[in-house]
C-alpha cells in the first residue's frame, strides 16, 4: 500500500509535470560517479580504513543507502544504470561480445535511450568520462548516446598507465578523436577526474543544468599506482585479512551501515588462512592491498577536486551528487607482468597484479561472494547521495534501490518525462522507480521484485525473501534478507513452496527480457 505522505507526494508531481515549462531554479545539476570493482565496505563511510574523506563528506552531509544494487557486473551494470533497464533489454546481457542474440548483442540498441539522451532532451548539457564499455564500435559511443563532451576510454577497464600494456587497441577519446597521450604523466585516474573538473569549468556560463558521468576504472585489476600513494599505506594491512575483516565489519555496524545482529558470512574456500602464508608471501599480500588502498585513494582525491570546482561555480548546493560501484569486489588471481624482463614490482606499470579473493572477501564483508556472482558480495554497493538543497544532514535509508531506479531518478528531479518513442523508435518502458522520495525523506512504492542474471549467475529479490543461484547449473537456495542478509542460512527446504513461487517469477522476467540459457549461449 502507498503511504499518504507518498501518495500526496505522487500528486504533486503530476501537478509539477503538467506545467509546460520547467521551473529552472528548481532543476539541479546532477553528477553520477561510479567506481569500478569497488566493494561494499571500501569507503571510510562504509567502515574502510582507506583514506577517502572526500567521498565521507558527501556521505556525512547527505543521504546513505545501504540497500542499494547494481547487476554484479562492469558493462551490464553500465547498461541498466544508463537506460533504466535491465542489461538484456538494453542488448547487454553479457558484455561488449556480440553473442548472436538482440538482448547479447554487445552494445545499447535502439529501444532504449540514455539518461544523456533524456536529459539532453530536457535541456542539460551532458558530459561524460572515463570509461564507456557499452558499445566498442565509433556507432555506438557516448557521442551517439546523448552526450555533448566525452573524455575517456570507449572500450574496457584495466588501464592506467599508458602505453596500455596488456590492453592492446585501447585508447583515450576526447568527444570522437583519439588523442595523443604524455606516458610519462599520464594517470588514468588522475585524467577522468581532471577532464571532468574541465567539463564543469566550460558550465560557467551556461544557462543550462548540466548532467555529468564520472564512470571510473579504478579500483580495477591491475594493481597500478604511483609509488608515493602506495607508500601511505605500505604495512597496513600486516594484520591480515580476518583481523582487517572483522575490523571492518565492526566499524560498519558502529556507523550504522550494517545491523548490529547480522552476522558476517564465513570465508569461502577461496580465502587463504593468513598464517599459512610465509614472511615473504604475506608481504605481497600486504602489498597488494596497499596499492588497491591506493587506487580508491586517488580517485576520492579526484572527487574531491570535483567538489572544489562546484564550490567555486557556485553549484554545489544545487548539485545532486550520486555515488556507487558497478559490481562487488572481484575474485581474479592474476600475477604477470608485461616487463621484458618479466621482473616488474607489483603495483608499477609493467606489473599485471589482482588482489585475489582473500582481499575481496575483505572488501565485501560481511558478504558472500564476489564480481559475476548475484549473492549480495556481487550486488551490494554502497550508494551515496548528496543534495545539499534538499539534505542538511546525514541520513540512513534501508529501502532498497537498484541501478535501474536511476534513470527515473534523473528524469524526476530534470522535470521531465522518459519517453514512449525517440527519433522515430519505440523505447521500452523504464524498468525503475524514481528515488526522489528518498531524498525528501519518504518512502518509496516498488510494486515489482527486482531480478539478475549473469552468466547462469541469477537472483530474485521480492520484499525480504531472495531466491539465488551461483551458477546455471547451481540449485536455487533461499534467504531472508530481513534477518540474513549475509546469506548464511538456505530456507529452501524449509519453504519449497516460496522457493517454487519465486522461480516462477524469476523464468517469467527471464523470458520477458530475453534470457537465454548461458550453457546455450555457450554453446552455440
Amino acid at each position: 500500500m502507498i503511504r499518504v505522505a507518498t501518495a500526496l507526494y505522487l500528486l504533486s508531481l503530476l501537478a509539477c509535470q503538467s506545467v509546460s515549462e520547467p521551473d529552472e531554479e528548481a532543476r539541479p545539476n546532477i553528477i553520477i560517479i561510479m567506481a569500478d570493482d569497488m566493494g561494499y565496505t571500501d569507503l571510510g563511510c562504509f567502515g574502510s580504513e582507506i583514506n577517502t574523506p572526500n567521498i565521507d563528506r558527501l556521505a556525512n552531509n547527505g543521504l546513505i543507502m545501504t540497500q542499494f544494487y547494481n547487476t554484479g557486473r562492469c558493462c551490464p551494470t553500465r547498461a541498466s544504470l544508463l537506460t533504466g533497464l535491465y542489461q538484456h533489454q538494453a542488448g547487454i546481457g553479457y558484455m561488449v561480445r556480440d553473442m548472436g542474440r538482440p538482448a547479447y548483442q554487445g552494445y545499447l540498441n535502439q529501444r532504449c535511450v540514455t539518461i544523456a539522451e533524456v536529459l539532453k532532451e530536457a535541456g542539460y548539457s551532458t558530459l561524460m568520462t572515463g570509461k564507456w564499455h557499452v558499445g566498442s564500435a565509433r556507432e555506438y559511443w557516448p557521442l551517439q548516446r546523448g552526450f555533448d563532451r566525452f573524455y575517456g576510454i570507449p572500450q574496457g577497464g584495466g588501464m592506467y598507465y599508458y602505453p596500455f600494456n596488456n590492453r592492446k587497441g585501447r585508447f583515450v577519446v576526447l568527444d570522437s578523436t583519439q588523442v595523443e597521450l604524455d606516458s610519462a604523466n599520464f594517470y588514468s585516474t588522475v585524467a577522468f577526474n581532471e577532464y571532468a573538473v574541465r567539463f564543469l569549468e566550460e558550465q560557467r556560463n551556461s544557462p543550462n543544468p548540466f548532467f555529468l558521468y564520472v564512470a571510473h576504472i579504478a579500483p580495477h585489476f591491475p594493481l597500478m599506482a604511483p609509488d608515493s600513494a602506495i607508500a601511505k599505506y605500505r604495512g597496513k594491512y600486516r594484520a591480515g585479512f580476518e583481523e582487517i575483516r572483522q575490523n571492518r565489519y565492526q566499524k560498519a555496524q558502529e556507523l550504522g551501515i550494517i545491523p548490529e545482529e547480522l552476522a558476517i558470512s564465513p570465508p569461502d574456500s577461496l580465502v587463504w588462512e593468513w598464517e599459512n602464508l610465509t614472511p615473504a608471501q604475506q608481504d605481497t599480500m600486504g602489498l597488494k592491498m596497499a596499492v588497491y588502498a591506493a587506487q580508491v585513494d586517488i580517485m576520492d582525491q579526484g572527487i574531491g577536486d570535483i567538489i572544489n570546482k562546484l564550490e567555486e561555480l557556485g553549484e554545489l548546493e544545487n548539485t545532486v551528487i550520486m555515488f556507487l560501484s558497478d559490481n562487488g569486489a572481484t575474485r581474479e588471481h592474476i600475477d604477470r607482468t608485461s616487463s621484458p624482463a618479466d621482473t616488474a614490482a607489483i603495483g608499477t606499470r609493467f606489473s599485471w597484479a589482482s588482489y585475489t579473493a582473500s582481499w575481496a572477501n575483505v572488501s565485501n564483508v560481511p558478504f558472500r561472494l564476489y564480481k559475476s556472482w548475484v549473492h549480495e558480495g556481487g550486488i551490494a554497493t554502497p550508494f551515496v547521495l548528496h543534495y545539499p538543497r534538499q539534505i542538511k544532514q546525514q541520513r540512513i535509508d534501508r529501502q532498497v534501490g537498484h541501478v535501474i531506479d536511476l534513470m527515473a531518478t534523473c528524469a524526476d528531479l530534470a522535470q521531465t518525462d522518459y519517453p514512449q518513442q525517440y527519433q522515430n523508435q519505440k523505447i521500452k518502458p523504464t524498468e525503475g522507480i524514481s528515488l526522489v522520495p528518498v531524498i525528501q525523506g519518504d518512502f518509496i512504492n516498488r510494486s515489482q521484485p527486482l531480478f539478475w542474471e549473469h552468466m547462469g549467475n541469477r537472483a530474485i529479490r521480492d520484499e525480504d525473501w531472495k531466491l539465488t543461484a551461483p551458477g546455471p547449473n547451481e540449485a536455487w537456495e533461499l534467504y531472508n534478507i530481513a534477518t540474513d542478509r549475509s546469506e548464511t542460512q538456505n530456507l529452501a527446504e524449509q519453504y519449497p513452496e516460496k522457493a517454487e513461487e519465486l522461480a516462477q517469477k524469476w523464468q517469467n522476467w527471464a523470458d520477458r527480457v530475453g534470457v537465454v540459457a548461458w550453457e546455450e549461449l555457450t554453446n552455440r
